[in-house]
């Protein structure tokens, strides 16, 4: 249980952070020229709150804890890049499907970001888990 509780600590941090540096600073104007009368003002909390709390359960469920099963940062790395891509895609893929506003640029960018933060949370928590947990 502390390998779990570990490794979801260490993965939930990492995206938070890293999510917040992209979507606050970052890529902050981008979304707005992109998105522009989709975005709110602010967010809705509840539902970003409810988002990160299970994404990332599924992260260790589904690559965390697998990739220490077999001692293996790189799965955690492949597995987590991997994760984020489809899990990001589904979600751009159905946008730019049924959305007016949806652009291919916009899905790609948002699928490529999905990808290497899935894969830098994966790995935060597979590190976290591995040193702190053993």
């Amino acid at each position: 249980m502390r390998k779990v509780a570990w490794a979801y600590t260490g993965a939930l941090l990492a995206f938070l952070v890293l999510d917040g540096l992209w979507l606050g600073v970052l890529m902050d104007s981008t979304y707005k020229e992109l998105l522009g009368p989709l975005m709110l003002e602010q967010p809705k909390w509840g539902p970003a709150i409810v988002f990160y709390l299970v994404y990332v359960l599924g992260v260790v469920f589904f690559v965390v804890l697998p990739a220490l099963a077999r001692s293996s940062a790189r799965r955690a790395a492949l597995s987590g890049a991997f994760f984020g891509l489809v899990a990001y895609g589904t979600y751009d893929m159905t946008n730019w499907a049924t959305l007016q506003g949806w652009s291919a640029q916009l899905a790609l960018m948002d699928m490529a970001w999905g990808g290497l933060l899935t894969c830098l949370a994966a790995l935060s928590g597979y590190w976290t888990s591995h040193k702190l947990a053993a």
